[in-house]
């Protein structure tokens, strides 16, 4: 099972949807053409995109206006971006790039293909065991990155996406 959370990226979903998404469908962002809207939540809207170059789908982290125009927090941003990047973890998505195209900073990472854990506790009969593994999983990532300085700020079964394969 893989698992996404946050920023460091146990395996990403965007949190609360908004209403109406920023980008249409089929738009481009450097390389990376938007599918569809996953979530979004304070750091952002989160998509479906495909990676033009090399034909795989990505999950790509648009960052709110607010966040590229204050320089400390995007010096923050590329930092822990950087950190998570140099995770090699099988619970901790994989971040491709973090870049700007035309005045929109993003973060390109591995899409997980699943749904949150809270979707998939709420969503089945779990037994307890089952569970129990799903959060060690979750327990391995953090500890991964809190070894790294990455602490994820934002903890929640809406945060950590459990892929079905």
């Amino acid at each position: 099972m893989a698992i996404a959370i946050g920023t460091v990226i146990l395996k990403l979903e965007g949190e609360a949807l908004m209403n109406e998404p920023s980008l249409p469908a089929n738009a481009t962002i450097s390389h990376y053409r938007i599918l569809s809207r996953i979530g979004a939540g304070g750091m952002g809207e989160v998509y479906l995109a495909q990676d033009t170059k090399l034909g795989r789908n990505v999950a790509l982290k648009i960052l709110p206006a607010a966040v590229a125009a204050n320089p400390e927090r995007m010096r923050r941003l590329v930092q822990e971006a950087k950190a998570a990047a140099a995770l090699n973890h099988p619970n901790i998505a994989h971040i491709y790039e973090i870049g700007e195209a035309a005045g929109v900073n993003f973060i390109a990472m591995e899409f997980i293909d699943g749904q949150t854990l809270g979707r998939y506790i709420h969503g089945e009969r779990v037994g307890l065991p089952k569970l129990l593994r799903h959060l060690q999983h979750v327990a391995e990532g953090l500890a991964k990155a809190h070894a790294a300085g990455i602490v994820h700020r934002d903890l929640k079964p809406g945060c950590c996406n459990a892929a079905t394969a």
